[in-house]
Parts: C-alpha cells; sequence; structure tokens
C-alpha cells in the first residue's frame, strides 16, 4: 500500500515539474530578492516538495511552490546574515586572534544551527531562551521585561532548551 502512494505522489510531482516549472523559474527570475540563482531555487522547491504528503490533493500549486520559494530564501538570507555578521566580526579582530578557515567555517555553521534552532521559538519564547541562558538574567527580571508571569518565563526556557536538545540530537 505504501508504494502506490509513493508512486501516486511521485507521478503528482512529475506533473507538476512538467506543468510549472517553466512558470516557476520566471517568477524566481523576477524577484530581486533572492540569493541564489532561479535553477537552483527551483530545484529546492522540487526537492522540498518531495518530502510532502499527499502532492495529488494540492489545489493551488502555484500558491504552494511560492511559499516553499520565499521561505527557502529567507532562510537562505538568515544564513547569509549569520555568515556576514560573523565575517564583521572577525574582520575586526587583531590578527594575533584570527582564526583557520577550517575553524570559521566550523563556528559559522554552528551560528547558522543555533540560528535555525532559534527560529522555531516564538518571539518572546526566543528573548526569555537568549537572557537566561546568555545573559544569566533573573526570571523575574526577564518576566518584567517581557511583561509576562515567572511561571511563563519558566515554561519559555524549557521551550528553548527542549528546542536546544532536539537540534542536538538530529545532528547526532
Amino acid at each position: 500500500m505504501a508504494t502506490s502512494v509513493v508512486v501516486e505522489d511521485r507521478a503528482a510531482l512529475d506533473g507538476l515539474f512538467r506543468k510549472h516549472n517553466g512558470w516557476l523559474m520566471r517568477w524566481l527570475g523576477r524577484q530581486r530578492w533572492t540569493v541564489s540563482s532561479a535553477e537552483d531555487l527551483a530545484s529546492d522547491v522540487f526537492i522540498a516538495l518531495l518530502t510532502m504528503p499527499n502532492l495529488g490533493a494540492v489545489r493551488e500549486p502555484r500558491a504552494l511552490m511560492t511559499t516553499v520559494a520565499r521561505r527557502l530564501i529567507c532562510d537562505a538570507r538568515r544564513r547569509d546574515d549569520v555568515r556576514r555578521s560573523y565575517e564583521a566580526e572577525l574582520a575586526a579582530l587583531p590578527e594575533s586572534l584570527d582564526i583557520s578557515a577550517e575553524e570559521r567555517l566550523i563556528v559559522v555553521q554552528a551560528l547558522q544551527a543555533i540560528d535555525a534552532m532559534l527560529s522555531t521559538l516564538s518571539d518572546k519564547a526566543r528573548r526569555a531562551f537568549l537572557l537566561s541562558q546568555v545573559e544569566g538574567a533573573p526570571y523575574a527580571d526577564i518576566a518584567a521585561e517581557l511583561g509576562v508571569s515567572v511561571s511563563m518565563v519558566r515554561k519559555y526556557v524549557a521551550q528553548g532548551l527542549r528546542a536546544t536538545y532536539l537540534a542536538t540530537a538530529n545532528q547526532g
């Protein structure tokens, strides 16, 4: 039974690709906020569609494809922003503290993983988690700053810790 679903989804994906790839490429080509070529993004969109169940039931494939493309672009821009910020900080370091290209790559990848993990949290949970874990702020101070109760701060920090655990568990 599962094989027929996979075959049906592949057929649906093949149909979507044949019918909408040209349109998607033109749409992506007109976007000025992209970070990579239209061909690369279109490929990434169809790869993302591969992981979606029940593609045959999609009623508005172009809307789905543009939503997926926008999310991919936002993720790529966020990763690029993290990399540029890190490189700017490195450029400001004295030469004696400079690190190797390999070490830079490791740090950039770690920062991108942290950024991806933080993006799974709500704004308040992310802020509470960072205030607690990075700045060492007491829960009462965080609660006052966010306008929530101390018990809510505990829940936000727990969400951040859970997201951190899941992110590290998925990498191992």
